[in-house]
This record gives structure tokens, C-alpha cells and sequence, in this order.
């Protein structure tokens, strides 16, 4: 099953997506994608592992790291597929990042890594944009660098953890206006998602809709506004953002989640 969450008529659902182009509501109607605005489909905390594939580690001309580089995302940062990101004015470098994220389904609290998947409702995956311009240390990546509002589409679903066997066996691939510029495996994870949860939960409580977006394998390159960026992982989804501009942004697609109208329905 994949489950999305999206916007209709002004209320926030979810839905059970039932086609390659028609979403099904809690009440039983069915809607075409193109009827709804699709949202993120998780809000939890992100917990980002930074240099998580040796190849990327090598590309930033770092070594690989020997305990998981761990920062956190807000859920401001997060925006859902075929959405808009904004490049900042006057940046020099700003770069996407193609991951597969691990949803968290249940409390999970000292799990040992044998477990770990039992605790997971199922993956979903995101495009995690650098500004590298404010990278202050690639350990430890500042706010500037990861936590602007809506740069980091999600989605579109999170698909059921028993309908991908191996999520350690994964291509993943990202273009920019149709050309491919990045392709890598899930094979090639210096930390695992079963390690992860495991060592997440040592030291704190996993909650459920909380996530771990895993990484990004080489193959980085700038974009700009007006590029449209498709970042892919097989078994899992297709994910769409095009960028805009700084002030195109704040003039036409930043807007507050609604709240009195929005009623979101489990």
C-alpha cells in the first residue's frame, strides 16, 4: 500500500494511492493526482545522516565516517511533490541530494538492530537541498545549509515496509531537466537503516512519523531557478520540484499551512 497525504477542497486527508494517477480518500471517493495538492507524508522529526555513502564522502575529499553523522531537519523545511524550492540570491552553489527516507511507525525506544525494521510503517524519500555556501563543516552542517523552509520535498507516499524486501539493494537517480546526474545504490550505505534505528534509539525515543533520510550518493551539480529536479529510487517512488527564485518564492508560494479550514482527517 501507499499512503499519501495531500490537500482537497481545502481540508487536509489522507488517501491510499490506487493508480498510477487516482488517490482514494478515507471516505471512499476516488480523486485524479491532478485534483490535489500533494503534501508531505510525514511530519515527524528528520534525523539526516550526513556522508553516509563512501563515494560522497570521497567526492567532498572527506574520509568516511566511522560513527553516524547525525543532524536534524524541522518540519518547516519539508514540502511535498510537485511543489517549489527557492534558491537563495546570491549563492554560489546549491545542490540536491536524492535519499531514501525510513518512516518510523511505532515508539521505538533501545531496539536492538534485529528488530529494527519491525519498527518501521514503510519508506518514502526526499530531496534534501544544500546551499553550500554556508557549509561551515561537513560534520556538522549548519542551519543555513539544511533547515530552510520548504527546501526539502518529501514524498509523494509512504509505501509499506513489507512491499521492499531490500532496502539495502536500491538505485537511486536523480535529473535535472531530463538529464541524469546522479545514480547510486543503497548498497553502498556506510550505516545501514537497520543500524540506524539501532543506534537512534540508544540513546533517545523514536517516534512514530518521525524519520531517517539516509544519505545522498555522489554525483552533485548546482541548479538554478527553472530547473526541474527529479530524484528517484527504485521500489519507492519518483519525486518533482522545480526551483524558483528567492523573491518569486516569497511572492507567490509561501503560504502558512491553513489551520481553521484545514481539519486533517486520520
Amino acid at each position: 500500500m501507499k499512503h499519501a497525504r495531500i490537500r482537497y477542497q481545502g481540508q487536509v486527508h489522507q488517501a491510499l494511492v490506487t493508480g498510477p494517477n487516482t488517490l482514494q480518500l478515507e471516505d471512499g471517493r476516488v480523486l485524479a493526482e491532478d485534483q490535489v495538492q500533494w503534501l508531505p507524508p510525514a511530519t515527524g522529526t528528520m534525523f539526516a545522516l550526513g556522508l553516509n555513502y563512501a563515494d560522497h564522502a570521497a567526492e567532498l575529499a572527506f574520509k568516511p565516517p566511522t560513527e553516524p553523522l547525525v543532524f536534524i531537519k524541522s518540519p518547516g523545511t519539508y514540502t511535498g511533490h510537485k511543489q517549489v524550492t527557492w534558491r537563495p540570491d546570491n549563492v554560489a552553489y546549491m545542490h540536491y541530494e536524492c535519499e531514501l527516507v525510513a518512516v518510523i511507525g511505532k515508539t521505538a525506544r533501545n531496539v536492538k538492530r534485529e528488530d529494527a525494521l519491525d519498527y518501521l510503517a514503510g519508506y518514502t524519500l526526499c530531496n534534501d537541498y544544500a546551499i553550500r555556501d554556508y557549509l561551515e563543516n561537513y560534520y556538522r552542517p549548519n542551519l543555513r545549509v539544511k533547515n530552510r523552509d520548504a527546501t526539502t520535498p518529501l514524498g509523494p507516499w509512504i509505501i509499506d515496509a513489507a512491499q521492499v524486501p531490500e532496502p539495502n539493494n536500491l538505485t537511486l537517480r536523480t535529473w535535472v531537466n531530463g538529464e541524469l546526474r546522479q545514480q547510486g545504490s543503497t548498497a553502498d550505505m556506510i550505516f545501514d537503516i537497520p543500524y540506524l534505528i539501532e543506534y537512534l534509539s540508544g540513546f533517545m525515543t523514536l517516534q512514530p512519523g518521525d524519520m531517517i533520510a539516509t544519505g545522498t550518493p555522489e554525483g552533485l551539480s548546482d541548479v538554478v531557478p527553472g530547473d526541474e529536479v527529479v530524484v528517484e529510487i527504485e521500489g519507492i517512488g519518483r519525486l518533482v520540484n522545480r526551483i524558483v527564485s528567492e523573491s518569486e518564492f516569497f511572492t507567490h508560494h509561501a503560504h502558512p499551512e491553513p489551520t481553521a479550514v484545514a481539519k486533517e482527517h486520520a
